[in-house]
């Protein structure tokens, strides 16, 4: 039996471990903000980061699909998982090329990495010199420094453009160069009230870099993001169309069928041929050549194939020194 003075005793002591806990609770990061292990959060996250993207669009030729060769879209936009019919069915009227792009979030202690990627059913040309492939899939990743605010500070990024990649950083960003150099400003725009950075791809090859070091020329589209609308341009000099965000993690989604030999021809490679035309009037149509994230790969670079989105910390701390504290223990890491 416990007599008044204990209990007072017993409430004091219970309120001080109460105040402690409330105390570290407070300056948990995960308790405070976002967690990138819920879904819902990992989507208001990518949402927040999404950028505005500038969409070259060239219309010459036979496989532009006047136009419609450079639109964004989902992998399985004809409405199957078989990766080796997207060339054959772009621009076919019961396809339409909605807006998508998908996202993945990884998360430390300290920081955020969403990688986003933008599909093209194809890699075109309009020339007899050059080379063409079914499927397209290059992308970005953004470092996000979870600083206390809802959805953090963004540090940097890396692009891929074809087997290369670059590096960004905002104005006044404290990241630096390190074992690569900085290769430019990320540029923001606003929308919906808030900075989202600004990327860009070129037409037919679909490099991606940010804005504007490659820009729209002539005819374009610019994309902006959403978690509900995906549109379809209403011409090729669309400048105003919403694509669709995906979680890379979703239940059956392109994680889940990254051992699907319909959509993939080798690890982390869609799968590709050369039917439907792909490779006439140019050089040749080459197969299975478009990756997903954990595909890419700069082999000029150190950090191995994939890394950009499975380990995106090493693949940063390469690029970058990193004056503020970094964790290396993911917790949360869909790739693993």
């Amino acid at each position: 039996m416990i007599g008044s003075g204990d209990t007072s005793r017993a409430l004091r002591a219970c309120l001080a471990i109460g105040g402690l806990a409330a105390a570290l609770f407070a300056t948990d990061s995960f308790a405070a903000g976002l967690s990138a292990q819920s879904p819902a959060d990992r989507a208001a996250l990518a949402l927040r980061w999404a950028p505005v993207h500038y969409q070259d669009v060239d219309q010459t030729g036979s496989h532009a699909l006047g136009g419609g060769a450079d639109y964004i879209t989902r992998y399985d936009f004809d409405g199957d998982l078989d990766a080796r019919n997207n060339w054959d069915r772009a621009g076919q009227s019961a396809y339409p090329l909605a807006a998508h792009a998908y996202y993945s979030v990884v998360e430390t202690s300290t920081h955020w990495f969403i990688t986003y990627l933008f599909f093209h059913p194809r890699d075109w040309t309009d020339s007899f010199f050059d080379t063409e492939h079914e499927n397209d899939a290059e992308g970005v990743l953004f470092a996000i420094a979870r600083d206390g605010s809802t959805y953090g500070t963004l540090k940097a990024a890396v692009t891929v453009a074809h087997t290369d990649f670059f590096s960004y950083v905002p104005a006044g960003s404290n990241w630096t160069g390190n074992a690569e150099s900085v290769d430019g400003s990320l540029s923001f725009l606003s929308y919906e009230g808030v900075p989202h950075p600004v990327t860009a791809q070129e037409a037919k090859g679909h490099g991606l870099k940010a804005w504007p070091a490659y820009n729209i020329n002539g005819d374009g589209v610019i994309y902006y993001p959403s978690l509900t609308t995906a549109e379809v341009p209403s011409n090729p000099d669309d400048r105003d169309v919403k694509y669709k965000l995906i979680d890379i993690f979703e239940p059956g989604g392109l994680w889940d069928q990254r051992n699907n030999s319909w959509l993939f021809g080798g690890y982390g490679s869609f799968a590709g041929d050369n039917s439907g035309g792909c490779g006439s009037g140019a050089i040749g149509c080459s197969t299975n050549s478009a990756n997903a994230p954990w595909g890419w790969d700069d082999n000029n670079d150190g950090p191995g194939r994939g890394m950009l989105a499975t380990d995106p910390v090493s693949l940063m701390k390469s690029y970058y020194l990193i004056p503020e504290a970094v964790s290396m223990s993911y917790t949360y890491n869909g790739y693993r």
